[in-house]
């Protein structure tokens, strides 16, 4: 999620992620009906007209997809703790804890996650046996938990000063304060980018074919280099990531309007 820019009070939000459908939304031929069904057509009728190549390729897609998911999923998981962490320390009173976690931040958001993901898995692997799923996982993680660090951080810091302050007045301690009353609205105000970053990440995780993770790109490029279908191979992978974005960021969309709704 890029950062939110406000210019004469109006709030931008840009973000990397997917098409965001509208809440008002209701046209039939919305962008991303269009987008969506219009791709889910194409791997639906591809191959059907055409069942050489592309029933072969999509065969070879389904323990990618999986693998996919696999690494995606733990990536977020294991990146929301670190997240979490990394949150508190940036709004911690203890200068070392605060320095600590403002470093982490700019240093991993200052390199590329393609970099990461070569360090741990070849330069760190001079020095430690990394298998590289786990060299996948830990370079997703480690990127993706410094930009879920300042979701919370921004999240933990939008809640109103006088929720702390009730908190404090009601002989909570800090500690039990942050967790019992703080947390809780915080997680409400952060699931939609949160989400956002779950999108963000699946695209990201097409990645991991370089150190021969079999997710869904890699899946499709062996099929390519041993039948020379190319065009037709990429034109499969690239619909089926459109088709799950595409469907992701509906969820999303969901999520955001209950939210907003249950305000």
């Amino acid at each position: 999620m890029a950062p939110i820019e406000r210019e004469q009070g109006t709030r931008i939000t840009v973000s990397d992620g997917a098409l965001i459908p509208d809440q008002g939304e209701t046209s039939l031929f919305s962008a991303w009906r269009i987008s969506f069904y219009g791709a889910l057509a194409l791997v639906i009728l591809l191959p059907v007209l055409s069942p050489d190549p592309y029933r072969d390729i999509i065969a070879r897609l389904p323990m990618g997809i999986l693998r996919t998911f696999q690494v995606t999923v733990t990536s977020i998981i294991i990146a929301l703790g670190i997240g979490l962490i990394t949150g508190l320390g940036r709004i911690s009173r203890v200068t070392v804890i605060n320095r600590i976690a403002t470093v982490y931040v700019e240093v991993i958001r200052g390199i590329p996650l393609l970099v990461q993901l070569f360090y741990i898995y070849f330069a760190l692997g001079r020095f430690l046996s990394l298998d590289r799923i786990v060299s996948a996982i830990a370079a997703m993680s480690i990127c993706y938990g410094a930009y879920m660090g300042e979701i919370f951080r921004a999240g933990i810091q939008s809640i109103p000063k006088g929720q702390m302050e009730a908190a404090l007045a009601l002989g909570m301690s800090r500690t039990q304060a942050l967790r019992l009353v703080i947390l809780p609205q915080t997680v409400r105000v952060v699931l939609p980018p949160v989400g956002n970053e779950f999108i963000a990440l699946l695209k990201d995780s097409s990645l991991v074919s370089i150190v021969a993770v079999t997710d869904l790109l890699r899946a499709g490029r062996e099929y390519a280099s041993t039948t020379f279908y190319y065009f037709e191979t990429y034109t499969m992978v690239a619909l089926v990531y459109l088709v799950i974005t595409l469907f992701f960021s509906k969820i999303v969309a969901i999520m955001e309007e209950r939210l907003s709704h249950g305000r």
